[in-house]
Parts: structure tokens; sequence; C-alpha cells
């Protein structure tokens, strides 16, 4: 923003100075005929003077004393407005000085802005062409400094850009390019040698260890860390454009990658991001089109071998791509806010078809920890449950302890509402988290679900069965049922039936299921009701649709 401020400064400015001249040549026309006149008169009334004081002065000679006195004061005029003037353009040169300082520097740290690290590199470019160098165009972001002015107030964050600022000055070589880019990014370029490249890393490293060492401002010690990512430039580099945006993939990169770390650009990193961005394209138009659909992952009583339940799973078959993981698109949703509409859109699918399911099945469904900040998420899930008419008693909401850390409070209103419409929750991957025993008593939980980590090395790791066995103790003391997720063979299954979960899911027990492979394995075991029933009679009555129905069957273990 200050360089199109500064322009506009500098514009009226020179507007201003435009006029002024226009008033000063007129007042200095004024003064030179001033000056004339009294060169023209000032004899004659001199001469009337000393005449009038020696008694020979005549009548009508005193007319020229006026004029004299005019031009005196004219010249009176001319000589403050000289020094007027003066004074009005030194004081213009130091404003436009000013302006042209807020045009190519950061206002709070005094380095060079984002408009001029372009140029500037640019024409460090052409001297390492020149002496056959190479450039590093150093990208670096703050991590996690918005809880800097969230806890501390923005005086705190701006001490902490200054000092930011400084640290970074004094490690990166002589005859480099500093700049602050906005917010909390700062950029630096610099030449080295194109052999020697260990050298901009031991760079990075310094800078990352300098910025993350404490900051103390009025009694409080602020830490942050930054993440940095670099681009060089070479001969067979496209320009300064491309050198800015490498180092800017580098840097996401870098945060990707757990943060407080450097990162080299490299070409696999924009055409992941190049996939990214095609993949997002494609979902916010697959969303509403339905291209994203509910598959169901059945739900096994580890005592009776029934089928109890099922959770709801989001699968996404893209007309362009096919099948595409829900690893890969579900944190592409949580990233660009579309998870609340695809978790909405499929959950929508999922309730209308499950509600002629036999009333002893549940459908489990899964929140993320995005839609627990929503206010309005309660509100949200009992409306499809009256548009679809499932039973709420039927729905088991599924949060994970992740999502309690963001804003409890805000967990707990939700949590309430969902309860007193008769919605069962579940605390999913339970003991992965850090304070599972406050969450359990401050929110009023029906189930408890063992992570997939733990059970799947249940049977080779004496401290999996251990951990294993206690949760099922605290379910146990607690009332609270427990399901046991990633369940992949008979060996596991019994390990968890000796321990004493009562619940548990996972591939043993078939893989995720479409829409029509669920009914189609509900009308096998007589869980669908009677509507459904005829659909799956009308179904086998076709050769070709009874093959698919027994695949499915097959699928379904």
């Amino acid at each position: 923003m200050a360089g199109p401020v500064a322009d506009q400064h500098l514009r009226v400015m020179k507007n201003g100075y435009k006029l002024s001249v226009g008033r000063d040549v007129l007042t200095g026309v004024i003064v030179i005929l001033a000056i004339l006149m009294f060169a023209g008169t000032g004899g004659t009334v001199v001469t009337d003077a000393i005449n009038s004081l020696s008694g020979h002065s005549r009548a009508g000679d005193n007319v020229l004393v006026p004029a004299f006195l005019l031009n005196i004061a004219l010249i009176l005029f001319g000589w403050r407005r000289y020094k007027d003037l003066t004074k009005e353009v030194e004081e213009r040169a130091a404003a436009e000085q000013r302006a042209k300082s807020l045009a190519v520097t950061d206002p709070l740290t005094g380095l060079l802005n984002r408009r001029t690290i372009g140029e500037r590199t640019a024409e460090m470019i052409s001297i390492a062409h020149r002496k056959q160098k190479s450039i590093t165009f150093m990208m670096l972001d703050l991590d996690n400094f918005k809880n800097i002015n969230d806890v501390h107030g923005h005086s705190a964050g701006d001490a902490v850009l200054k000092q930011v600022a400084e640290r970074i000055s004094k490690l990166v070589p002589p005859h480099n390019l500093l700049a602050r880019l906005g917010g909390d990014e700062f950029a630096c370029a610099f030449i080295f040698d194109p052999e020697q490249p260990k050298m901009v890393e031991r760079i990075a490293d310094d800078l990352i260890e300098a910025i993350a060492t404490p900051i103390v401002e009025n009694g409080n010690q602020l830490v942050v860390t930054t993440s940095i990512g670099m681009s060089r430039y070479d001969a067979e580099s496209e320009g300064v454009d491309a050198l800015m945006r490498r180092a800017d993939i580098a840097m996401y990169s870098s945060k990707k990658q757990g943060r407080n770390r450097h990162c080299w650009f490299d070409a696999s990193m924009e055409q992941e991001l190049q996939t990214r961005s095609l993949l997002e394209a494609g979902m916010r138009i697959g969303i509403p089109n339905g291209e994203f659909a509910p598959y169901f992952e059945q739900q096994i009583d580890l005592v009776t071998g029934k089928l109890t339940g099922f959770e709801m799973l989001a699968r996404w078959e893209s007309p362009t791509q096919g099948f595409i993981s829900p690893e890969i698109f579900i944190p592409i949703a949580e990233e660009t806010g579309m998870i609340g509409d695809l978790s909405i859109n499929i959950m929508r699918q999922a309730l209308n078809n499950a509600k002629d399911w036999d009333p002893t099945l549940s459908l489990a469904v899964n929140i993320s920890p995005i839609q627990l900040l929503d206010p309005w998420l309660a509100q949200k899930i009992v409306k499809l449950l009256v548009e679809s008419g499932f039973p709420a008693n039927r729905l088991e909401i599924e949060i994970t302890e992740s999502a309690l850390f963001e804003n409890l409070s805000l967990a707990q209103s939700i949590v309430g509402s969902l309860k007193n419409q008769g919605i069962k929750i579940a605390l999913d991957d339970f003991g992965t988290g850090y304070s599972s025993l406050a969450h359990l008593r401050a929110l009023p939980f029906d189930r408890i679900k063992i992570d997939r980590s733990f059970v799947a090395s249940i049977r080779n790791n004496p401290e999996s069965k251990a951990i294993v066995r206690a949760i099922n103790g605290l379910g146990e003391s607690l009332c609270m049922p427990i399901t046991a997720e990633g369940i992949e063979d008979k060996e596991t299954e019994d390990e968890l039936r000796k321990v004493g979960c009562t619940k548990g899911q996972g591939w043993y027990y078939g893989h995720p299921l479409s829409i029509r492979e669920t009914r189609a394995v509900l009308a096998e075991r007589n869980l669908l009701c009677e509507e459904d029933l005829d659909e799956g009679t009308a179904l086998q009555s076709d050769p070709e649709s009874a093959a698919d129905e027994q695949d499915m069957l097959q699928k379904a273990g």
C-alpha cells in the first residue's frame, strides 16, 4: 500500500508546487517593478525631504512620498516572500524525500517493500550474469505469527517484526537485497558462487536458528519460527517473476514438511501445485454436481458377530481423473473451506439412503475439526435429519481429539445441542491426543473409538496391547462402549475380544461399500425395510443386476 499512497502524495505535491510557482512569479514581477519605481522616485523624494527640512520645499512636491513609501513596503513584502519561499522549498524537498522513501521501503522495518524488491533483483541479476555468478532468492514466512498478535497485541507483533528484520540484516551476506513483503513475510536475495550452494543452506540454517531465539517484549518472551523457501537464478532461468514464484512455492513446501526449516525449489513442487490447483477446481464443480458419494464401512458386534451399523466415508469419482483418495481431497477441502459443503452434501445422501435400513443399524459420521469451528453446525445436522426423516438416536457423530484444541467452549456448545436432539457422540482416534482424560470429563461422549495404530500392532507389541486394555477398562468404568478401528484379520479380532472390546470395524469385514453395494448386503441379511426388499427383488429379476449383486456380496466378505 505504501507505493500507491506515496505516488499519490508526490502527485499532490507536484500540483501544489506548480500553483505556488505561479504565485511566486507574479510576486517577483511586482517586486521588480517596485524596485524600478524606487530607483526612479527615490532621488526626487530624498531631495524634497531635504528641502522641506531647510524651508525651501514647494507645494505639490510631497505627492511622490506615498509612492516612495509604497515602493519600500513592496520591497519588504518581496523579501519576506523570498524567505518564506526558501523555507517552503526546503520543506517540500524533505517531503518529497519522505514520499520517495515510502514508495520503496517498508515504514515499520526500513527494508525494501514488495514493489521494489523485484526491480532491484533484476538489477542484481544483470550484475551476477556479468560476473558469471548465481543469485538465490529466499522467501521467509514466520510460523504462527498470528498468535503473537492475538495473545500479546499488535504492538508486540510490530516489535517482533522489527527484531526479525534486524536479525536477517545481520546474517545475510553484504551487497544483498532485503524486503518485507507484507504481514509476516520477508524476502532476501544475494549473489553466490554457483558451485557452493551449501553456503546458502548454511545461511538459511543460521536464519532459522537466529529467528527462533526468544524476543523479550514488555517482560514477555515471544518465540516465533520461520519457514524458508529458496530458489536460484542461473543462465537458463526464466526471470525475476519465476525466481520469486519458485521461492514462494518452496516456502510453502517447507511449511507442509513441518515448518521451522528451509527447502530448495524443485520442479516437482510446481507440478504438485498445478495438480492441487486442478483438484481444487474440480472439487468446486464436483461437490454441487454430485461427484462425491458416501461409502459405508461395516461395524460388527465382536461378541455376536452381528452387523450393528456403518461408518460413512467420503469417496470422489472425478469424471476426468477417476477415483481420488480421501487422503488427497480431504486436506484440500479443509484448507480451502470446502469441507463444510462437502460433508453436508455427503451426509444428505447417506441419511436419505439409510433412513430405510433396519432400525437396529446405526450410522456414524466423522466431523472435521474445521467444521467444529462453525457455530451453526448443530443446526445444519438437525436440519438434515428433519429433511431425510432419519432417526436422531441412530446417528453417531465422531469427533477427533485434535478438533477440541481450537475452541473447546464452542465444541461443548455444539455437542450439547446435538445431544439434546438425541444424537450420540463418539471420541475418535482415542489415545493419540494430549489431554484425552480432560476431554472425556469436559464433553458427554457416548462411545470411545481406539485409534487403528494401536489395534494394528496389538498382536506383536505388548505396549499397544496394554494401551488397548487400559482404554477398554477406562470405557467400562465410565460406562462408555469401545469400538476398535482397523481390524484386518481374525487374530486381531480374537485379541480384541479377549481384551473386552465389544465392537469393531475394518477391512477384515469387507471394504467400504457404495450405496448400491450396501443395499445388496442388507437385502441378503434381511436388514432392509419392505420397500427396499422389493427393490432388491427387482434387481435380482435382471440377470445382469443379479451378477452385479453377487460381486458386491463377495467384496463385502
